[in-house]
């Protein structure tokens, strides 16, 4: 049992794979426990404090068209100061000072202030990926993009601690000190990385060249490089695709506690549950069938993933009220959905971006995908106020023009830039 344990392919790709790969999959959980903690709570937190559905899409929308800004300078930022100072950069600014003032916050204002500090964890999103990958091998990205989602899952069998808390004491409480907890744990996850993390090669081959070149220069230099993206019609693909995810996450996200807590009538306590299911079925998938399914690459396991989707979003919209089994299958094929199509998701972006630029590069994809979404912010939030099923009948919509973006796909070669 225990060599099968060594010799599982994951096993061995975190083996084979040490310095920065390494450092940051097993750093992966000061994030994601925390977080996973605090998200199934988030926006109740707001709501019980007088934040209104319609308040909470403007934030969204509002915290959308300041993240395409970070976005839009996080390959600048990252090219010119390393991956490695701009991920400690995006961590401490983005998530250590948030938590702080979401701790303390209890009106809309409050609330925006927090999400407006956490838009700068945009210049990280730009600067982690190139840190993580960069000094991998190709062929080895589907397994640390599937490592990353495993990272984040195991810190949700954490998420009942919340519940139990917030039973015996009560949401509001709780959660501030949530919130500092997580502020404290980003901090921590910051000196880590100054101390165990190094510059990638191709990060300082970037450092070297935009030493001399003034900002205002790398700005004009985005003429000729968003061309060449618009132009690659495999990456333009898989923006469409990234966009329908952020928006199906946000509502997600966003919309699920209200939903199945007002709607469905579903008690407070069991939200922390449900992340637990999500996390336990995609860690056996991932764990026991992910890499039985790489021989058969990219396009077939996506589309199967996202006709999981659609079935688990019929399910959602047409529940009755108060059957906490059907919330649980619902859960149970959202989470199969997700440990299928995201790892591939990732993994097919970076496939098909150029090596040398793909700082600059994964920064205006983040910056197209969040200037795309920014509307839904306030829409998804103006549907919810309407009827609460709303929002997930234009996620159910979204996850059928997926469907047929995926099957024209070519599928990428290992290599391939």
């Amino acid at each position: 049992m225990l060599k099968t344990i060594r010799n599982h392919p994951l096993i061995l790709l975190l083996k084979n794979n040490k310095g920065n790969p390494r450092t940051l999959i097993l750093m992966e959980p000061l994030w994601g426990i925390p977080f996973n903690l605090i998200a199934p709570f988030a926006t109740i937190y707001m709501y019980v404090q007088g934040v209104t559905d319609i308040q909470i899409g403007i934030i969204l929308s509002i915290t959308m068209i300041v993240q395409v800004i970070f976005s839009f300078f996080g390959g600048i930022i990252t090219d010119k100061l390393g991956r490695k100072v701009s991920t400690m950069i995006g961590d401490f600014f983005g998530w250590t000072l948030a938590c702080l003032v979401w701790a303390v916050s209890n009106n809309f204002w409050l609330f925006l202030i927090a999400v407006l500090f956490n838009s700068i964890e945009q210049i990280n999103h730009t600067a982690w990926i190139c840190l993580l990958i960069e000094d991998g091998d190709e062929k080895d990205m589907l397994g640390m993009y599937t490592w990353i989602h495993i990272g984040g899952l195991v810190a949700v069998f954490f998420a009942p601690l919340a519940g139990f808390l917030i039973q015996g004491f009560s949401l509001v409480p709780v959660i501030r000190v949530l919130y500092l907890l997580f502020a404290a744990t980003m901090f921590i996850k910051v000196i880590l990385t100054y101390r165990y993390c190094d510059e990638t090669r191709q990060g300082k081959i970037r450092m070297t060249e935009t030493k001399s070149v003034s900002i205002r220069e790398m700005l004009s230099e985005y003429k000729e490089l968003i061309p060449r993206i618009l132009k690659n019609k495999g990456v333009m693909k898989v923006v469409f695709i990234n966009v329908i995810f952020r928006i199906t996450t946000l509502i997600s996200v966003t919309f699920f506690g209200l939903y199945i807590t007002v709607r469905l009538g579903i008690p407070e306590r069991y939200l922390a549950f449900f992340p637990i299911l999500n996390a336990a079925v995609m860690l056996v998938f991932m764990v026991a069938l992910q890499h039985k399914l790489e021989s058969i690459k990219f396009r077939l396991p996506m589309w199967g993933g996202l006709l999981l989707f659609i079935a688990s979003h019929v399910l959602l919209i047409f529940m009755p009220f108060g059957y906490l089994w059907l919330v649980a299958i619902y859960v149970f094929l959202l989470a199969v959905a997700n440990a299928i199509v995201e790892p591939r998701r990732g993994a097919l972006l970076q496939l098909y971006l150029e090596t040398e630029e793909r700082a600059r590069m994964n920064a205006l994809i983040v910056t197209f995908t969040i200037a795309f979404t920014i509307p839904f912010g306030y829409f998804t939030g103006l549907l919810s106020s309407i009827d609460r099923r709303l929002p997930f009948v234009m996620a159910l919509i979204l996850f059928i023009i997926a469907i047929i973006i995926v099957g024209r796909i070519k599928e990428p070669q290992v290599g391939e830039t």
